[in-house]
């Protein structure tokens, strides 16, 4: 199993900036893509932003330019720094990860708890 935890959520007001953090631990013998969903009540989870083993990127359109993902592969995490932070970003944000598991290569796909990020106006 793999088990994925967020950290860096909370309170901020509008303009402000948040870094939220993923690490992902377990039966892990290499990660292929890493990526920040969100999901407000009563609605469908959304991409905003994924990052490849390769390392490109592929950002919501709503938070170009103001969110940047990155990931440290020697610690197996993801980052998502958001800058110019607006009331339509609050969100409960979850972090996804897939990849292979060592031994027989048994592929997994990981979801983290969510962490909530609340941008005040």
């Amino acid at each position: 199993q793999v088990q994925l935890v967020e950290s860096g959520g909370g309170l901020v007001q509008a303009g402000g900036s948040l870094r939220l953090s993923c690490a992902a631990s377990g039966s892990i013998f290499s990660i292929n893509a890493m990526g920040w969903y969100r999901q407000a009540p009563g609605k469908q989870r959304e991409l905003v932003a994924i990052i490849r083993s390769s390392g490109s990127a592929d950002y919501a359109d709503s938070v170009k330019g103001r969110f940047t993902i990155s990931r440290d592969n020697a610690k197996n995490t993801v980052y998502l720094q958001m800058n110019s932070l607006k009331p339509e970003d609050t969100n409960v944000y979850y972090c996804n990860a897939d990849g292979w598991e060592p031994i027989y290569r048994d592929k997994f796909v990981s979801w983290g708890q969510g962490t909530q990020v609340t941008v005040s106006s």
